[in-house]
């Protein structure tokens, strides 16, 4: 695994256990945060650069290495693809009251997640639109791999909400997601699946009218835990080309987790 991280970011820290992504980068210590995660397995640009090149040339393949836009009309599955870099984050910390779902048994609606404000989004110098939304009820048909689906169905997943967002000038694009499963265990459980290394699979992105296609090239993921909901949100340059740092990435994600702000209002 890839993890999804860097220094720079005023919002680094919000990654742990692993080592810088850019060797140039590397500040001398690793941030001391919560948040868990493996330890790369990458010892210098020499290294990192053969891990890109491979892991890059493999979702082109996977996906066809398609960079144009989505076909125009509805929101609809795109290709299989999975990030190049990947966070989860297990804390969930501050989300006790709500770890399970029979403390929180109102289904998520579009109107609730994508507000006004969850439209145009910005974090620092980003800025994106929302392309397109959708709420599904059929966990399996948003999703590809057998083992993923199998924990999904086994963990009990009623809902996936999935928005495309893309940035103005169409050099970002971003896909936030929503699982809604029947406790917090069952979230760590898809977490651990989301992992490319497990082979179990992913999310199916988001088409929507004006979105570039996702997923081929370099992406970056990252996960965290609400409570009984599993949050991901997964970032690329346009046409999958390699960001200059992982800030990049952590930063545009920032943008695309807004969606989530909905959780806090259900603790009322």
């Amino acid at each position: 695994m890839i993890e999804a991280r860097d220094t720079g970011s005023s919002q680094a820290d919000r990654q742990d256990g692993g080592q810088d992504f850019w060797p140039e980068d590397k500040p001398g210590r690793e941030s001391g945060g919560k948040r868990p995660g493996g330890k790369l397995l990458i010892y210098g640009a020499a290294a990192v650069a053969v891990v890109i090149a491979a892991v890059v040339a493999g979702m082109v393949l996977m996906t066809g290495g398609d960079d144009d836009e989505a076909p125009a009309g509805k929101t609809g599955n795109g290709k299989q693809a999975l990030p190049t870099a990947y966070t989860p984050d297990y804390d969930g910390d501050g989300m006790s009251k709500i770890a399970r779902r029979a403390a929180d048994q109102r289904p998520v609606t579009e109107g609730e997640a994508f507000t006004a404000d969850a439209k145009t989004v910005k974090s620092g110098k980003f800025t994106f639109g929302l392309a397109g939304s959708q709420v599904s009820g059929d966990c399996k048909a948003v999703t590809w791999g057998q083992r993923l689906q199998a924990d999904l169905a086994r963990h009990g997943c009623t809902q996936i909400v999935r928005g495309a967002y893309v940035s103005p000038d169409k050099k970002y694009a971003g896909q936030f997601f929503l699982i809604n499963m029947e406790n917090e265990d069952g979230v760590h459980q898809v977490l651990r699946d989301l992992d490319r290394d497990s082979g179990a699979g992913f999310v199916l992105p988001l088409t929507a009218p004006g979105a570039p296609a996702f997923g081929s090239g370099f992406s970056a993921a990252y996960a965290k835990t609400f409570g009984h909901y599993a949050v991901v949100t997964w970032v690329q340059r346009a046409g999958g080309a390699q960001p200059a740092s992982l800030n990049e990435m952590i930063d545009a994600s920032l943008a695309i987790e807004k969606p989530a702000d909905f959780v806090w209002g259900r603790f009322s």
